[in-house]
């Protein structure tokens, strides 16, 4: 495969006609990977509706690198713990920094979303403990980096992708390998786990647009097992 191709691969995974409609918005991108497009449009409103609680409860900040970096996107936390970074490191914690008080609590729905799409792309009983908030504005970006802060790799990641459209980088175990374009819009859903969990990526940066339910943000939640 290409570097920078634009991955569009559709897999039917069950014969069954009732299942058949469903089954064919899987996308592999490789052992342990998938996309789930469109997947958590079902739960779009109760979705931002329990955002909305969340970024009151603990508005979104821009966070500082060990480096001494300000972050381009965005980010806040719900869940038992919170990734931050600051210039002692990348961590877990349960305190939001900024206001001393516990992260607010996983809406039921973010959880049942994670579970679901967990469940979807092979990986069951998956019970989040963390959930990362990110909001990107126009030309917000991630460089390519590991997820590694957690302390049990066997769970897998589930990432939610809200509003304006954004291309994903998907490497490998590697730095240097190169890395698939997977253009990722409103409701669709990546899971990688197990041979993918320490894969490289990156997310380019976002496009200037508007989305009807987001404006000019695009939001994604990210789900681990932190602890």
């Amino acid at each position: 495969m290409r570097a920078e191709e634009v991955v569009n691969r559709t897999f039917n995974l069950f014969e069954d006609k009732d299942t058949a409609q469903c089954q064919s918005r899987l996308e592999e991108l490789c052992r342990g990977a998938v996309v789930l497009r469109a997947f958590a449009l079902a739960d779009e409103a109760p979705v931002l509706a329990a955002l909305d609680e969340v970024t009151a409860d603990a508005p979104p900040r821009h966070m500082v690198t060990p480096g001494g970096f300000r972050m381009s996107v965005a980010l806040t936390n719900c869940g038992s713990y919170g990734w931050v970074t600051d210039h002692t490191g990348y961590r877990y914690q349960a305190s939001d920094p900024d206001s001393g008080k516990p992260w607010p609590r996983m809406p039921d729905v973010f959880r049942k979303v994670a579970r679901d799409a967990a469940a979807r792309a092979g990986f069951e009983n998956f019970n989040p403990d963390a959930c990362l908030v990110n909001l990107y504005q126009p030309g917000a970006r991630v460089s390519l980096h590991q997820d590694k802060n957690e302390r049990d790799f066997s769970a897998p990641i589930v990432s939610v992708s809200l509003g304006l459209p954004a291309v994903f980088l998907w490497g490998g175990l590697r730095r240097q390998e190169r890395q698939v374009r997977v253009q990722l819009t409103h409701g669709d859903v990546m899971v990688w786990g197990g041979p993918a969990r320490l894969y490289f990526h990156g997310v380019r940066p976002v496009m200037e647009g508007y989305h009807p339910a987001t404006g000019r943000l695009r939001i994604n939640l990210t789900f681990r097992r932190a602890r």
